[in-house]
């Protein structure tokens, strides 16, 4: 019996767990949280997916994978690592009351108290609507969402919504009642306050801020597959440039299924899904280029801005520098714990460099596991 091993737990790889059993492979599903659903289905798999929890597959939580000789052996591996959010560094985005729109709303759901907190949310993209949604229903008083795009492009981006129904009834649903911004993000933050572009200095509880989406490629990279522009090199079947590793799982919710699935099946029950997944990655880019970073978010660090929250590191100390190498040589930027998933695509957009190649252990792990692998 062919077997498959899928790494990550989300959408994209509960979808490739399912189908690769409904082929007849055996299958293990490896996911570093307690319990499956990744950061999308984090209070649960929905009544409408509860089928991609076939008992047949072999379920491990709890397993952090920090580097390639750490991977059990399979005919077939499925990587569905999904993505973080992206930061951009302003004064005082390290404060307490400071966190990502996602990372918020994961605390809520994990227990926060939010009702009756007043929450200021900013950054960029569909996102913001819907933890704006999602903490009005918990009782937080959602005092503005600043969206950093420019109304224009929002705007047309709205227009251009008539060939999607469900979504642009689904955007109008999050967004009922919600106080909501465009041309507007982050100047400062103070102590219980944020500095609005064009509104001002405005008191909240807490700021939930998310410039967009990252891929997770440190691991395809570190198995040599192609990375570009920041995206997992595939074909029609999802498959990377190495012949037996897959990939899925970059974009939305309806996309990182039908990746999923199409990585899963068999040639001839994936072809019929190639349609349906054209269609959301190419909703998806229109999504990318309508919320994409304008140029003065490059501007928001002073030189005494942190820009490396591990290794406590400037954006004075860095902007100076060369490369990435050269800044992770001379002032540590990106050698923390997070290793660089943090300030790494911040620098990126700060100062145009390119991430620097990837080493393990991509995350942080006990020696003793590293003595293992020698053993």
């Amino acid at each position: 019996m062919p077997s498959t091993l899928v790494i990550g737990g989300g959408p994209a790889g509960l979808a490739a767990a399912w189908a690769a059993a409904q082929v007849g492979d055996q299958v293990t599903l490896l996911d570093d949280n307690p319990a499956l659903g990744g950061q999308i289905w984090r209070g649960g798999v929905p009544a409408a997916h509860q089928r991609f929890l076939d008992p047949s597959i072999t379920v491990r939580t709890g397993v952090q994978i920090h580097s390639a000789n750490q991977i059990p052996a399979a005919d077939r591996l499925i990587l569905a690592t999904g993505t973080r959010e992206r930061f951009l560094p302003f004064p005082g985005w390290t404060l307490p009351h400071i966190l990502g729109a996602g990372g918020l709303q994961a605390m809520v759901k994990s227990g926060l108290p939010i009702a009756g907190k007043r929450v200021v949310i900013t950054g960029t993209g569909p996102l913001l609507l819907a933890v704006g949604a999602y903490l009005r229903k918990r009782g937080a008083m959602v005092v503005l969402i600043a969206e950093q795009a420019p109304f224009s492009r929002i705007a047309q981006f709205t227009r251009e919504l008539w060939r999607e129904p469900a979504k642009l009834f689904q955007a109008a649903q999050l967004g009922w009642g919600l106080r909501y911004r465009a041309d507007a993000w982050p100047i400062r933050a103070d102590a219980g306050s944020i500095t609005i572009q064009g509104h001002g200095k405005i008191p909240c509880d807490y700021v939930a801020c998310g410039f967009g989406l990252v891929v997770n490629t440190e691991l395809p990279a570190l198995l040599g597959c192609a990375i570009d522009a920041g995206q997992v090199v595939t074909d029609s079947k999802q498959r990377t440039t190495i012949p037996h590793i897959y990939w899925a799982g970059a974009g939305s919710v309806d996309r990182s299924i039908l990746e999923g699935q199409i990585a899963g099946f068999d040639l001839e029950r994936a072809r019929p899904l190639y349609p349906a997944r054209d269609r959301a990655l190419r909703f998806d880019r229109r999504i990318d280029q309508a919320f994409r970073l304008r140029s003065e978010l490059s501007n928001l660090a002073a030189p005494d801005t942190i820009v490396c929250r591990c290794e406590d590191v400037p954006f004075g100390a860095v902007w100076q520098q060369r490369d990435w190498r050269s800044a992770k040589l001379q002032t540590r930027c990106g050698m923390g714990p997070c290793q660089g998933r943090i300030c790494g695509p911040a620098l990126e957009h700060l100062c145009g460099w390119p991430a620097s190649s990837v080493r393990p252990p991509i995350f942080p792990t006990r020696l003793e596991n590293l003595l293992d692998e020698r053993r």
